[in-house]
């Protein structure tokens, strides 16, 4: 019999869990002809996530947990499910109902019998979300996929269903700063998208706020293009040309109508200007450096302090 292991990671959703499940049980009734393996990661909640993911698994023995010693964030806990699940396909899984397990069938389908070796998600529409973190992030993949050879689908949730050879090239990729969903384009393979109309969470509250979204975000950037430092680079340039062409100017001003003292606030605007270049250039190479100095430190990218995975 195969095997299907869902990873669900979790932080702070003791009020979606018991939905989750019970949604979960009827998809997995319906694919009785496959064993299940959920596998919870819980990724240093403050509620009582860890408790409910204790009594899932004491009541049923496809329920797996991990549970960190902190909060490291969804990528560390997405990797922690990739690299202890044991399913033949690996299923990864919001647990706020925002990815309908019924989909499952479907996405299992098209591996099964298309031929696919993975099979993700993208919503056609985004109901229920602030119209000012929408168009920041269509904004966002407009730009990934201009200054990254890595394409990114506009819309595409987490949600995916992998053959295990999707899932193990995934883990050769073990590098500190983790963004999955470049991840996922850039190990190839063939991959079906399915489209679904937003759903909102079933309970709770999101995590993401638009300030994580944005530092997100930026951490897609710098993992996939180096084309800010190629911008900063040409910026330079520019700005050092402009300067030689004021020079000219000012020299032939001088020569022919004198040097009135004059124009001293342009001149600070000017200063302030180059200034605010110069900060934003080296803000931009300090990201790149910050990413290197992390992955050179080698620490774990997540620490277990208890589980249940037998």
């Amino acid at each position: 019999m195969e095997k299907i292991t869902v990873i669900v990671p979790c932080y702070n959703e003791e009020e979606a869990l018991n939905y989750y499940y019970a949604e979960m049980n009827k998809v997995m009734g319906e694919l009785s002809e496959y064993a299940f393996e959920l596998l919870f990661i819980n990724d240093g909640s403050k509620d009582n996530t860890l408790g409910i993911l204790k009594s899932f698994s004491q009541k049923d023995e496809r329920v797996k947990y991990i549970s960190f010693s902190r909060n490291f964030g969804k990528e560390a806990a997405m990797y922690a499910g990739f690299k202890n699940s044991t399913g033949d396909y690996v299923c990864l899984m919001d647990a706020d109902l925002q990815d309908p397990p019924k989909l499952l069938p479907v996405m299992l389908k098209a591996i099964k019998e298309e031929g696919y070796d993975s099979v993700a998600t993208r919503r056609v529409t985004r109901k229920g979300e602030p119209p000012i973190r929408s168009f920041f992030a269509r904004l966002f993949y407009k730009i990934m996929n201009f200054i990254s050879d890595t394409e990114l689908m506009d819309g595409a949730r987490d949600y995916r269903l992998m053959t295990r050879q999707f899932v193990n090239s995934l883990l050769e990729l073990s590098e500190y700063n983790r963004f999955s969903k470049g991840l996922f384009g850039w190990v190839g393979f063939e991959t079906k998208w399915i489209e679904f109309e937003n759903v909102e969470r079933v309970a709770g509250e999101t995590k993401w706020s638009f300030w994580k979204l944005l530092l997100y975000s930026i951490e897609g950037i710098v993992a996939f293009s180096t084309a800010p430092l190629a911008i900063s680079s040409f910026i330079g340039i520019l700005m050092l040309v402009v300067a030689l062409l004021l020079i000219v100017f000012i020299v032939v001003r001088t020569l022919l109508f004198g040097d009135p003292v004059e124009g001293w606030p342009s001149l600070v605007c000017i200063i302030s200007m180059i200034g605010g270049i110069q900060l934003f250039c080296i803000g931009i190479l300090g990201q790149y450096l910050s990413k290197t100095y992390l992955e050179t430190k080698k620490r774990p990218i997540y620490i277990v302090k208890e589980s249940k995975l037998k």
